[in-house]
């Protein structure tokens, strides 16, 4: 095995055109966040849990157009990526709303009296009438000062004593003694015996201003207490917090009482024509998948630099912002496998998206957002469908090339793995999903292939982080369409497994009520469901839920397939016209609350869930989003989003529908406590590869590929002004297994298209050379590229 250098990903600034005036931020310093520090909330008021207004606009957000230098590295293999360049083709259009009822900037106080801004107050001060000053209320403002004063004190000596002189004495840097500024306008770390003062902002809260790459600035308005961190000499501070009933990354994350809020973003790194129908329209009917995109970007352009483009601009670190504005604290991010290589023959632009994900870790990190990383596409395609890279055949687990795509994605899942189980990253990517809705209960594979695969997988996770909570991610394995009550027996005592499950009400027969009518409606469907399963079976969640409440949008079901509502998709009879659905400035208020208590109502039965999806591209020919019952960012901005995803709780049951009961409690083992993974029920039970895949009662003979491949290893990210360690992508070096490559001079059929192909009489199945061996101090594993 040849030896390399492992990559990294420099960044260069991120271009970005603000169309509106910022605000100046405040010159207040603070003392530097030593990391893990916890910052308490803006403190103008305590009332930061008020919730803001419901139909914010967050204009102030701005229309980010970013650029990025430099792209991901993996080992010279089979694809080639290209370099970026402007497009018109790319998805970048952001959602803007310029109506004046913005965010409100700061949470109000205890008076009746009408609010004002924090930032207006000087300019207010001026024009008001003089007020005649009384003995009282000099009295009254003199002992509150005390008081202040006396709390003041409180407050500032211990985090003298305990922090700043205790990191001066060892060493650690300088720290400002002149003055503590705890407001949403930020600090900044600063010694003023040092002529040379760094006034680098960061960190901030409600209303403060934040500074990109590339000198522009936005304003962070979060009224939930949240606040963000980012110290280019210290890029792996963890103390920032999306809200303030969130812990900070800097603190564990609570399983079965700190609940996941959260929302996908969907159609950035694997392209849904609904979700970025900008894209598809130019080759409307003919693309409609990623494979047949890339495949007609290429004949047209020579190359796919429009994906990229998309990738630079479809998700920013406004988005992230927010994100924790609108009260979310995780994200679930589908990434394909086309991030790491492609084979001779695959379309998609490789070993790009990844750089751009490295973006999305240190934007999460930024503003205290927890990542679920989702292998959402995989060779051969689980399931069939779009969002898998191609439509069509399934491969997976299914016909002559079945395992050996199988045995690809084990790699796959292992090499993300490895990067996402290192200490630099393990405290923001605490969920994987192993892979996307696997169509196995769909008729394509028998359940023993996915379980076997799934146990398959879970052994060579473990094998890299060891067991027990903070040693490598929560493993996320999907329901795969047998309904969670079928997994309820599926290795107990594993070490934080977790069952993953997709609602949704619009892809069967459609349920022809009024939208009024849904809540409930969820609330029947998934709570009891759902309570059974984290009784059961261990940690539950969703991956994915929407408001749909019917499946009218542009190309939602297909491209240029129709909808059941209007009974032009699936033989379905006609409800009605989607023209009202697809133009949601129709909307009147009734929708609008109905679609929030529909929010409320899946979030409360649900628990732990993540909304599908977070932005919706605009339609190139309308200029509109056209499936808006899918987009939290516009439900956010025209005001059927919850105020405060927290109000969720008990919802269902104050509707007087069934709830979700669960008490909580799990075991030790589902939430890496003591023992955990020690003692898996029933894991060598399930034999990989397995004894029949789709198609092929037995696998004996089918072709694989020899465990021979050089390494691949994901970069890592480079901070210009940092010298702190990222890692090399590599967590356990002890993990030596070469990669399974094709068979030196075999011919294999179409990994894509071998559902009827002819056997190749080469490359019998070889198990991996054992489970990866526990986590060493040895040198780290260096990878080829």
């Amino acid at each position: 095995m040849s030896q390399s250098q492992h990559s990294s990903v420099p960044y260069g600034p991120i271009v970005s055109a603000d169309d509106h005036e910022m605000r100046e931020v405040s010159s207040r310093t603070a003392t530097p966040l030593p990391a893990g520090a916890y910052l308490p909330p803006n403190p103008h008021s305590t009332s930061y849990l008020t919730p803001y207004h419901d139909n914010p606009s967050n204009a102030e957000f701005g229309a980010p157009n970013p650029a990025f230098l430099g792209e991901a590295g993996t080992r010279s293999s089979y694809g080639q990526a290209s370099t970026a360049r402007s497009s018109a083709y790319g998805s970048i259009a952001p959602l803007h709303d310029h109506r004046g009822s913005a965010y409100v900037d700061e949470p109000s106080g205890w008076s009746a009296a009408p609010k004002r801004s924090i930032d207006l107050r000087d300019k207010q001060e001026l024009y008001e009438a003089p007020r005649r000053k009384s003995k009282k209320k000099i009295v009254f403002w003199a002992l509150t000062a005390l008081a202040l004063a006396i709390i003041a004190a409180a407050v500032v000596i211990p985090v003298y004593i305990f922090v700043i002189k205790k990191k001066d004495n060892s060493g650690g840097g300088s720290g400002s003694n002149s003055g503590h500024s705890n407001t949403g306008h930020g600090g900044n770390n600063n010694n003023n015996n040092n002529n040379n003062q760094d006034t680098t902002v960061t960190w901030g809260g409600d209303g403060s201003i934040v500074t990109k790459e590339d000198g522009s600035t936005f304003r962070y308005n979060n009224t939930h207490g949240g606040y963000w961190v980012f110290d280019p000499k210290n890029p792996l501070n963890n103390s920032a917090r999306a809200q303030s009933t969130t812990p900070s990354l800097a603190e564990p994350w609570k399983w079965g009482e700190d609940q996941i809020f959260g929302v996908n973003l969907g159609g950035w790194f694997t392209l849904e024509p609904f979700i970025s129908p900008a894209l598809y329209e130019p080759f409307y009917p003919n693309a409609v998948d990623e494979w047949t995109l890339s495949t007609l970007l290429q004949q047209r352009d020579g190359n796919l630099n429009v994906i990229e483009e998309h990738y630079k601009t479809f998700i920013v670190e406004e988005d992230f912002a927010m994100i924790a504005a609108a009260g979310l604290n995780w994200v679930r991010i589908p990434l394909p496998f086309w991030a790491i290589e492609t084979y001779p023959g695959e379309p998609f632009l490789a070993r790009t998206c990844w750089t751009y994900f490295l973006k999305a870790i240190e934007w999460a990190r930024k503003y205290g957002i927890r990542i679920n990383l989702d292998l959402h596409a995989v060779p051969g395609s689980q399931n069939g469908w779009n969002h898998s890279g191609k439509m069509g055949q399934v491969n997976f687990l299914n016909g002559v090339m079945g395992l050996a795509n199988a045995q690809r994605t084990l790699d796959y899942i292992r090499i993300l793995a490895e990067f996402i189980s290192q200490p630099e990253y393990a405290n923001i990517i605490q969920y994987f999903g192993i892979i996307n809705e696997p169509g196995s209960g769909t008729g394509n594979y028998p359940k023993s292939a996915i379980e076997s695969f799934y146990a398959e997988a879970y052994k060579i996770i473990r094998g890299i982080g060891g067991n027990g909570n903070g040693n490598g991610p929560v493993i996320s394995i999907h329901e795969a369409f047998y309904g969670l009550g079928g997994w309820t027996d599926f290795l107990p005592g594993a070490d934080r497994l977790a069952l993953d499950q997709h609602t949704y009400l619009v892809f069967g027969p459609l349920i022809n009520q009024p939208p009024a009518a849904f809540p409930a409606i969820a609330c029947t469907q998934w709570s009891a469901a759902t309570a059974a399963s984290m009784s059961a079976f261990g940690q539950t969640g969703a991956g994915e839920w929407s408001l749909a409440i019917n499946d009218c949008g542009l190309y939602l079901n297909t491209v240029g397939g129709g909808t059941r509502y209007e009974g032009t998709f699936d033989g379905q009879p006609r409800i009605g016209s989607c023209a009202p659905w697809q133009d949601y400035a129709t909307w009147d208020q009734s929708i609008k609350d109905a679609l929030r208590n529909l929010a409320l109502a899946s979030m409360d039965s649900l628990q732990d869930s993540f909304f599908w999806t977070w932005r919706i591209g605009e339609s190139r020919a309308s200029g509109k989003v056209e499936t808006p019952f899918w987009s939290y960012k516009l439900a956010v901005q025209e005001g059927w989003a919850p105020a405060n995803p927290r109000d969720s709780r008990g919802y269902c049951a104050s509707i007087g529908a069934p709830a979700n009961t669960f008490s909580g409690a799990y075991t030790p083992a589902q939430v890496g406590g003591p023992g955990a993974g020690t003692a898996v029920q029933g894991l060598d039970s399930y034999p990989w590869p397995p004894t029949a895949i789709g198609g092929y009662p037995s696998v004996a003979g089918l072709p694989t590929y020899t465990a021979t491949g050089a390494l691949s290893t994901l970069p890592v990210p480079t901070f210009a002004s940092a010298t702190a360690s990222v890692g090399d992508g590599w967590t356990n070096n002890a993990d030596t297994t070469p990669m399974a490559v094709p068979v030196a001079g075999c011919t294999y059929p179409d990994p894509w298209n071998a559902l009827t192909a002819a056997i190749p009489a080469c490359g019998v199945f070889a198990k991996r050379d054992g489970d990866a061996p526990a986590p060493t101090a040895a040198p780290k594993h260096v990878s080829t590229h």
